[in-house]
């Protein structure tokens, strides 16, 4: 005697929804279901086509030979009867599954569906938990046809509160999310695409996040096993076509650990500061996991990153600074977690720390030693002190020609990657440890007074000069729009300590880099090595994600900055910060041309071609979409934008009109 099934009655809409002779697609619980309304009956059945998995409720109920109508598949035109779900031809043991309906006197149309069964983990499953265990709290992506598997595994764990999803306009601002996310944090976040193009589109964010050393792990959707090889619709070799840019990549088979591949995967991230891969077969990606498959965590896996050099190589550094008269420190971006024992050593010595432009922030611009962005988006105050001085000691940098740390110096330096000492020519010290660790133990092995004398006054007198030379040229006008010094002097003054602000490419960056002061806890993130145009705005929606879980940028706000050129990149986006209500106040330099360009073009003894943009109002269609927007043509507007605009809560652009002469 077979047990009844108590079924679930799911309204899926009223009879006059459907018309006499048609089919629709209706989902019960979460089943898909073709609804079909012929010869006066309401009649339900499974809405996968055997064949291929075609959507039955969005075929066609047509006649066929001897005058029998039939629901045609709108994929490869098989049918069935509209009214039992079987085929022609007389197979009465096949057809679709049947559902029964009920049509209540208030016209209301429901279909009986069966209780869905307690869940069984899926491979996903065990990966996403896995994915989580590792810290793991934001995907960035996009939900397509061959994720869909793994789409549902991250839903069930957004529903449990494990992880947050953000779902974009286009892949490229997931990756360059994930890598705003990871700059900030030094944590790895996840970012999530389809097969074929969808998967492509995540590449150039992640090759910015591999080029400055940020861990990602790029979850990729791939269509079904069995179609590999022969060119199925959007399959591409995804593991050859990131093969450059992953530090670590697998397709995840029914035969393989699906923990242990996750483990593998945020371990590399981590470890080597890169991207990881990991490809889903669409059908694998549903399978049931065997009872042997167990979720993982990164306990026992990682180790303590701390190196202290040898007392002999310390014991070297220390006889060099020592016979050094005119010291100079340079930071990297390399040592944006080591910068207390830096600044006690910059005291100590009473020397100048100038930095590279990706360190920018990191020794805010009224300290007394700071001088400083080195390089061409720096300040004359780096440049004349590493002219004058007799020893740098470089910090967690990679001699970038951006930066143009001078090679003819007496170096010592300072960096826990090997491959980075030396890299581009030698150096006279080259010290492998952790920078923190490092300068510890040098300023504990100093002596307790130092004979140079100290630098400070010097630093503050070239500082006085650049503040006045920064005071004139925000006064300059030549009738085209706002010049940028004016603006990153405002800005300056406005944006508080405890902000994260990510920067874009071209000359706002450089104005950036040049006029901008720091304050207090301030950090800056750019895509440095690969310079990506329109990363900034992306960017900073995975910065904020990382202000909402960690507790080391809890309370801090948001800024991006851009050129009208790079924010054009990734515009739909801006739709994505007002759906999750994600509070950036972006300022958008706009002068209506690719500036950088022109001025290369100009320098170069080019003509200047195709670098005008025609805009629409950037602040306009920040209304459209849902957020606020202000716009600035005269330098007495600004403030007052500016401020309402930190001070709203939500997605915000204050539109400044700029003149691409004046940077």
């Amino acid at each position: 005697m077979t047990k009844e099934i108590k079924l679930e009655w799911i309204k899926v809409g009223h009879k006059s929804d459907l018309q006499e002779g048609r089919v629709k697609t209706v989902t019960a619980g979460v089943r898909s279901i073709a609804l079909v309304h012929f010869d006066g009956q309401f009649t339900a059945m499974n809405n996968h086509c055997p064949h291929q998995g075609g959507p039955l409720g969005e075929g066609s109920i047509e006649k066929g030979e001897g005058g029998k109508c039939w629901i045609r598949c709108p994929w490869h035109g098989w049918d069935f009867d509209p009214l039992t779900g079987k085929p022609p031809g007389g197979h009465q043991d096949s057809g679709q599954e049947m559902f029964p309906v009920d049509v209540r006197d208030d016209g209301g149309i429901y279909i009986g569906v069966e209780p869905e069964p307690e869940h069984d983990p899926t491979i996903s499953d065990i990966m996403v938990e896995t994915m989580v265990n590792w810290g793991v709290t934001h995907v960035f992506g996009m939900v397509g046809h061959s994720n869909l598997g793994l789409a549902d595994a991250l839903r069930k764990a957004q529903v449990a509160g494990k992880l947050e999803f953000i779902g974009v306009r286009h892949e490229g601002a997931a990756a360059f999310a994930a890598s705003g996310y990871a700059k900030l944090t030094g944590k790895p976040a996840a970012c999530f695409a389809i097969a074929g193009p969808g998967s492509t589109n995540l590449l150039t964010g992640l090759w910015d996040a591999k080029m400055d050393r940020a861990p990602i792990l790029a979850l990729n959707g791939q269509v079904d096993t069995q179609v590999l090889g022969p060119g199925a619709f959007q399959e591409i070799n995804l593991i050859a076509a990131f093969d450059a840019v992953s530090d670590f990549a697998q397709i995840v088979l029914p035969t393989s650990k699906p923990a242990e591949l996750m483990n593998l995967a945020l371990k590399n991230a981590i470890v080597k500061r890169g991207v990881s891969q990991l490809v889903f077969p669409d059908e694998v990606q549903s399978l049931k996991a065997k009872e042997n498959q167990l979720v993982s965590s990164p306990d026992g896996r990682l180790s303590d990153t701390k190196i202290s050099p040898p007392p002999e190589e310390i014991a070297k550094a220390i006889i060099k600074l020592c016979r050094a008269e005119r010291p100079m420190i340079i930071v990297g971006y390399g040592a944006r977690q080591d910068m207390a024992q830096i600044v006690a050593f910059a005291e100590k010595m009473g020397c100048p720390v100038a930095m590279t432009f990706k360190a920018k922030g990191q020794l805010h611009d009224d300290h007394p030693n700071c001088a400083g962005v080195l390089g061409r988006s720096g300040t004359p105050i780096a440049s004349w002190f590493m002219n004058e001085c007799d020893l740098l000691i470089v910090l967690g940098a990679s001699f970038s020609n951006h930066t143009g740390i001078e090679k003819s110096k007496q170096i010592i330096q300072v960096d826990s990657d090997r491959m980075t000492l030396g890299k581009t020519h030698p150096v006279d010290l080259a010290i492998w440890g952790d920078i923190d660790s490092t300068m510890t133990l040098i300023n504990t092995g100093l002596p307790k007074s130092v004979s140079q004398e100290s630098q400070v006054p010097e630093i503050k007198a070239r500082r006085d000069i650049w503040i006045n030379e920064k005071t004139r040229r925000a006064n300059d006008d030549n009738g085209k729009g706002i010049n940028s010094a004016f603006v990153f002097k405002t800005l300056s003054e406005l944006v508080p300590s405890k902000t994260a602000i990510a920067v874009d490419v071209g000359n706002n960056t450089y104005s950036f880099g040049r006029y901008f002061e720091t304050k207090p806890n301030q950090r800056i993130m750019m895509s440095g090595y690969l310079g990506s145009i329109g990363f900034s705005f992306p960017a900073a929606i995975g910065a904020w994600s990382a202000t909402q879980v960690d507790p080391n940028f809890k309370d801090w706000s948001v800024v991006s900055i851009s050129g009208d050129g790079g924010f054009g990149q990734y515009l739909a986006d801006f739709t994505t910060a007002v759906k999750y209500g994600i509070n950036i106040t972006h300022i958008l330099l706009n002068n209506s041309e690719l500036g950088k360009i022109s001025k290369e073009q100009i320098s170069g003894e080019w003509n200047v071609w195709q670098t005008t943009l025609h805009n629409p109002s950037f602040a306009a269609y920040a209304k459209i979409c849902g957020g606020k927007g202000w716009k600035v043509t005269k330098p007495e507007q600004l403030e007052e934008a500016v401020r309402a605009a930190l001070k709203y809560e939500g997605p915000s652009i204050v539109e400044i009109i700029t003149d691409a002469t004046l940077i």
